[in-house]
This record gives structure tokens, sequence and C-alpha cells, in this order.
């Protein structure tokens, strides 16, 4: 899913080549798209849009007239910016924004349509779509700590939870407690002040560092390789791989269709989380160590 650095490069991008720009048309070919249908859709053609806005995961068009067109990627939606009145592609295509310049096309991969287009009027109807999540740009560190501390969850959990934080999600969770040396499983509740300052920091250098990064890398274009996955991250996606800090075999914890990655030198204590699936596999044959782990891998050489 496009999180905080994605979305705001979106935007940048957004604003740079289409404000101001009139909405000539709308083609939208997913009957599960668009979640509204008061006011109609076609209320917003022909008016200029006269900036974008970002609420969590949201793109939002502000166009004139206080009509707000609310966009949300979710896992698999993504923007490309393409020739005016292009083909919307069959499988994969949702909807289509003609403008005088060039065609805003939205697409999802994958069976599972959970991309949302909805059309609200004044202002005061955004806030049915904001949960609440605090932006870490604009906290303080005793707010970090408040919203933190609220509930006893799991770090992980805490930092993807939109009502707690906004902006973040299962992928720079992982670069997040990584960088700043903590275990995904660590409780909010019994952290030290120190490790929540470390974590204050780690989350504002992460997102930070990765939105510059594809700044650069989309520069005056439009941003063409939105994905949770990149060859720069230092442990997402990277199961079996390196760690870049300690070269330790980086580990996972695997539940549904979520995945956490971590090092267990740099953020356990060179201690293996339980995988639940492979652990109630295992039961007592389950690796408890790094040191464990190693031993059982020489053994089979």
């Amino acid at each position: 899913m496009p999180e905080y650095p994605d979305i705001v490069v979106y935007i940048e991008r957004l604003e740079a080549i289409l404000k101001g720009q009139t909405l000539q048309n709308i083609r939208i070919t997913s009957p599960f798209l668009l979640r509204t249908f008061d006011p109609p859709i076609d209320s917003i053609k022909n008016k200029k849009v006269i900036g974008f806005e970002r609420i969590g995961k949201q793109i939002i068009f502000l166009i004139e007239d206080e009509f707000f067109l609310v966009l949300h990627l979710m896992i698999a939606g993504r923007l490309h910016w393409k020739a005016k009145e292009c083909k919307i592609p069959a499988k994969i295509g949702l909807a289509a924004f003609d403008f005088p310049d060039g065609t805003l096309l939205f697409t999802e991969a994958g069976t599972q349509k959970r991309a949302s287009l909805h059309l609200v009027q004044e202002r005061t109807n955004l806030k049915n779509f904001n949960q609440g999540g605090l932006e870490i740009f604009e906290a303080s560190l005793d707010q970090f700590r408040s919203r933190l501390i609220l509930e006893n969850h799991t770090l992980k959990r805490a930092l993807t939870d939109p009502w707690l934080f906004s902006g973040i999600g299962n992928t720079y969770s992982d670069e997040i407690l990584h960088r700043a040396k903590l275990s995904p499983v660590q409780l909010t509740q019994k952290m030290t002040d120190g490790q929540i300052e470390s974590l204050f920091e780690a989350t504002r250098e992460t997102l930070l560092e990765w939105t510059e990064r594809f700044r650069t890398e989309t520069g005056d274009g439009f941003p063409k390789k939105v994905t949770a996955f990149r060859k720069e991250m230092a442990v997402h996606g990277k199961f079996g791989k390196s760690c870049p800090i300690c070269a330790t075999t980086v580990q996972r914890i695997r539940y549904a269709a979520n995945e956490t990655n971590y090092c267990p030198r740099c953020q356990t204590n060179e201690k293996l989380l339980a995988d639940r699936s492979l652990s109630r596999l295992l039961k007592s044959d389950w690796p408890r160590s790094l040191e464990e782990l190693e031993e059982r891998c020489s053994d089979l050489k």
C-alpha cells in the first residue's frame, strides 16, 4: 500500500501538473470504485482543480465550488499520467480523468478491488475520512509519546494503526523499527523514555529519507515505481537476506496476508520471534535464539 513518502510525492507531482487545469471528463469503468452518489460525479466536470491535500493515505483533489474528490489507492491502486483520452486498460483500469494536457489514469492490480473514490461537497464533510492518526511532522515528542502509549499494543501494530498514526503502513514500520533498533513485538507501555525518543527520531528520519528518494527519482516526471519493495530497504521484503548493518540473516513473522521483517541481532537481542504458522508446526523444535538457529543450519550442512 502506498504510504506517506509515496503519497507526498504523488501529491507534489499532481499539484505541478494539474493545478489550475479543468477536469473535462471522468470515465469510470469499475462498478466498485465510486462509493458515493450525492453529489453525482458529473458535478465536477468542467471545473478547475485548485489544489491537492492528504488525509492519512488518501489523496484529496480540491475542486472549485468546494468539491472534494477523495481517492484511496489501498494496496494495489496506482496513478499514471498518460496521453490525453488514453484507453483504460481492460483488466486493471478503474477510471480516467481527462484534462486539456493529458489523462490521469487510475489502475488497480489484482482481483480484489479495494481502491475507492468519494465525492463530497463542503470541507466539513472531509472529517468523515480522517481517522484521527497523529501527523508525525506536526507532532512534538510529548505528543508522540502520549499517542504511542495510549493503549498497550506491540510497536508494529501501533505504528500501522491509522487511528494512532497517519500515513505509516507495513513497509515503513519495518524500516522504522530497524532504524530504531526496536523489536516489532515490544509493548508500547513498557518502553523507556529513551526508546520512545529513538522511535520518534527514527520515524521522522525514515519517512523524510524515503520521501526525498522518491522525489529525486521522480524529478519533473510522474511516479512510476510505486512499490513496497525496494532494494535499498534494510529489512522490509528482505527475508533470508543480510542485514545491511550487521550482516545477520533477516527473519520474518507471518500473520494472514501480512509479514513483518526484522533483524534478530539489531532488534531482538538475537531472539527469534515466533512465526505463528511455523512455530505451531514445529512446536518444541522451533529455534528460540539466533545461536540455536545457526547451530541447526550448521548441522544441516
